[in-house]
């Protein structure tokens, strides 16, 4: 870790994004709260599992270390000395993963203004919806908790177990704003479900064509948010209605409704879209 990466994991830049107070309440809140002093206090545990998220992959002693130096350079902290790793260990195991959640969501907001590019179109703020798998240490622990996923030769396992996330982002900033994470046995629809939580009114929520479904296009658009989603290419989208601008009116219907009798109505838009550096050209609606 260079001096100028431990100078701002020294807490200044965490402290100032996730104020103390708002760390006591989430903590107090989550029943993490100590009964009596410890070594590593709930708050200092929390800034330090965040100063290793931001600074991975950093040994745990180094981070720790930073971290109290800034702590005392702030007055937070007064004589204290750094405890061992298996400590730093147990800490982490009392404190769990729900003070982290209800940080996050207790303080993620959009951060992009409409002078942000990519941020707004026509007013509407620009969400979009993606998923992502990457590799965890490779530990009975881990395969048990996210499963392993299959390799490209069918019958074999990967080399190591997999955690799978869904996320909701503000386009312009890359901001995440609402995020799912589980092992990778359950799949991006099902994360995706759960994230119209954190839409609404006044955002145009972006998706690609494995998200297409009427029970999803509906629980998006209870949201009060406006959706433009890719379409399948072998989904049929008959003319109801055509408008000026050659886009058209039609419906779409969930698989269980075979009788057609609850459809969604929604306007298709064809289009052509060419990328300059790839000379790569694709059509669709």
């Amino acid at each position: 870790m260079s001096a100028d990466v431990g100078e701002l994991s020294g807490l200044g830049l965490l402290t100032w994004v996730y104020r103390p107070g708002v760390v006591d309440r989430v903590v107090a809140a989550c029943g993490r709260a100590e009964h009596r002093r410890r070594l590593l206090p709930a708050r200092l545990v929390v800034y330090f599992v965040l100063a290793l998220a931001l600074f991975s992959p950093a040994p745990y002693l180094e981070v720790m270390r930073h971290l109290v130096e800034g702590l005392r350079s702030q007055g937070l902290l007064g004589e204290w000395r750094i405890p061992a790793k298996s400590s730093l260990f147990r800490a982490r195991q009392r404190l769990g993963s729900e003070p982290l959640r209800v940080l996050f969501a207790t303080t993620v907001k959009p951060m992009g203004t409409e002078a942000t590019p990519g941020c707004f179109w026509r007013g509407m703020r620009l969400l979009a919806v993606d998923g992502t798998c990457w590799d965890v240490a490779d530990s009975a622990a881990n395969e048990a908790a996210f499963g392993r996923p299959g390799n490209s030769r069918g019958h074999d396992k990967s080399s190591f177990p997999q955690v799978r996330m869904a996320c909701l982002i503000e386009v312009g900033t890359h901001l995440v704003l609402d995020a799912e994470l589980v092992g990778c046995r359950t799949g991006e629809v099902t994360l995706v479900s759960r994230l119209p939580r954190s839409c609404q009114s006044g955002e145009l929520v972006l998706a690609d064509r494995e998200f297409l479904g009427v029970p999803m296009w509906r629980a998006f658009t209870d949201s009060g948010a406006d959706l433009l989603w890719r379409v399948p290419a072998n989904r049929i989208l008959p003319v109801e209605r055509m408008l000026r601008d050659g886009s058209w009116l039609s419906r779409i219907h969930a698989t269980t409704d075979r009788a057609h009798r609850d459809p969604v109505t929604v306007r298709a838009v064809a289009y052509s879209c060419t990328a300059p550096p790839a000379k790569a050209r694709t059509t669709g609606w």
